[in-house]
């Protein structure tokens, strides 16, 4: 059966037994704006027994987590300027990502766009998940304010009742009366808990997607970035598609190539196919040479040489290392589970006189925040190493456990940004009341915050139809 059925199937289960509770406990359902409210007792007792209990570890916390509120509010407005900066700036990006800046990560997103550098979004995936950011957010917010004496009306669960009650998100309605009157500390620290919360969830996460992976997958292959390249003077180049050049520029060179993919250049004697790319001045190209691996259209992570496997690149130099130059060797990458076999001729490597090489690159990572935060997170994976499932259905299991990791660390940013309808909104009223002492200071500090950061949220959603026109 077609996956994406089953998952239909298994949604409309789930729908079907959510509709059936609500009707049995209709009761304690009641309609709140769009939303339907399930109120539990269940919730109160729980949360008030964990208060009781754990006071004094839970007091220790509290510093933690207002520093983690803080520490999260920095890295959101510092990734909040770099989504602007490359909306405005990166054309190019915007119209390969296609997406809106402002988007919500909706079952099936990533298919239906193409996103190939995200796994695939199910139905079942987005509702488990939703539970998983939810319950623990609001139960965190409930232990203190039980904690700090804060009054809470009720908990529950809220639903979306269009058509169908799909779940939404979990609640704890406090009393807002009693919620002011608390300390600025204590107030900071109950609206900080949610996303400390959610920062627990996505570490217990990563540790069991470290666990699973490593009980699951086994290296069974080498991924390579690219084809070997050589960047060189655009004056140098003597010939672009079989018509002489003498000292071009790089709008001559742009003028004769349609396909850059698939242009030949030569420099005297020396090949090359394809154009990679130019400085911003265009003094300077990046080409692709004429290597066996370009030539052949080499595509997938490489399996085999010869019919023997390969975990590593170590394995993959050894293999090559057998072979001298003239030699024909079989390549076998697998892609979507379907193996493909290359028959490449060895040619000797430019950069290495008397050796056999393909022409494929391995690209050192480079050293940006956000790709040093995701290299952290991939801990358990060595880099350019293709792994391979040991039993069906692992990968499904851990790409839900990798997006419940992504959308847990992504709420926790999201809700400590400084805005009005995020926690990180008040949490920054209290921070320039705290500070200054003065309301007024805080509460105009706060308006014009959250005015800007719309502005700019407008500005980037312009933006965007512009670069995508």
């Amino acid at each position: 059966m077609n996956f994406v059925v089953l998952d239909l199937v298994l949604l409309g289960v789930f729908l079907l037994f959510v509709g059936m509770f609500l009707y049995r406990n209709r009761k304690n359902v009641k309609k709140d704006g769009w939303l339907l409210l399930y109120r539990t007792k269940w919730g109160m007792r729980l949360i008030e027994n964990t208060a009781k209990k754990h006071p004094k570890t839970l007091k220790v916390m509290s510093y933690i987590i207002v520093v983690l509120g803080y520490i999260l509010t920095v890295l959101m407005l510092w990734m909040f300027i770099r989504i602007i900066w490359i909306y405005l700036f990166n054309a190019d990006i915007v119209r390969a990502i296609k997406i809106p800046p402002i988007t919500p990560l909706i079952p099936y997103l990533p298919q239906v766009f193409k996103l190939n550098f995200l796994p695939p979004f199910y139905f079942i995936y987005w509702i488990i998940i939703i539970a998983a950011i939810a319950i623990p957010h609001e139960f965190f917010h409930g232990i203190y304010m039980r904690l700090y004496g804060i009054k809470i009306k009720s908990t529950g669960f809220g639903f979306f009742p269009f058509f169908l009650p799909i779940f939404l998100a979990a609640f704890v309605e406090q009393d807002e009366k009693s919620m002011v009157k608390a300390s600025n500390h204590n107030q900071r620290v109950v609206l900080a808990a949610g996303t400390f919360a959610n920062t627990l969830t996505a570490i217990i996460g990563l540790i069991l997607v470290a666990i699973f992976f490593s009980f699951s997958f086994t290296a069974s292959g080498i991924v390579f970035d690219g084809y070997a390249y050589e960047i060189v003077n655009t004056s140098q180049l003597t010939m672009v598609n079989g018509i002489a050049l003498d000292n071009p520029s790089y709008a001559q060179i742009a003028d004769l190539v349609d396909d850059t993919e698939n242009a030949n250049f030569s420099i005297g004697e020396q090949q090359y196919l394809g154009l990679r790319g130019s400085s911003s001045d265009g003094s300077l190209v990046a080409l692709y040479n004429s290597a066996p691996a370009i030539k052949s259209d080499l595509y997938g992570p490489i399996i085999s040489v010869n019919g023997n496997s390969i975990s590593s690149i170590e394995d993959f130099s050894n293999e090559l290392s057998k072979y001298s130059i003239g030699e024909e060797i079989t390549l076998t990458t697998e892609v979507n589970g379907e193996r493909i076999d290359y028959q490449i001729t060895l040619e000797e490597n430019p950069e290495n006189p008397g050796t056999a090489w393909i022409g494929i690159t391995f690209l050192q990572q480079s050293q940006g925040l956000m790709t040093k935060i995701l290299t952290s997170a991939n801990f358990y994976k060595k880099p350019h190493i293709y792994y391979a499932e040991d039993y069906e259905g692992a990968q499904f299991i851990y790409d839900l456990l990798w997006w419940l990791v992504l959308i847990s660390f992504s709420v926790a940013l999201i809700n400590m940004l400084p805005m009005g309808i995020f926690d990180g909104g008040r949490f920054f009223y209290l921070t320039v009341l705290k500070l200054t002492k003065s309301e007024k200071a805080a509460r105009n500090s706060f308006k014009w915050l959250t005015w800007f950061l719309l502005f700019l949220v407008l500005l980037i959603m312009v933006y965007w139809v512009i670069a995508i026109i």
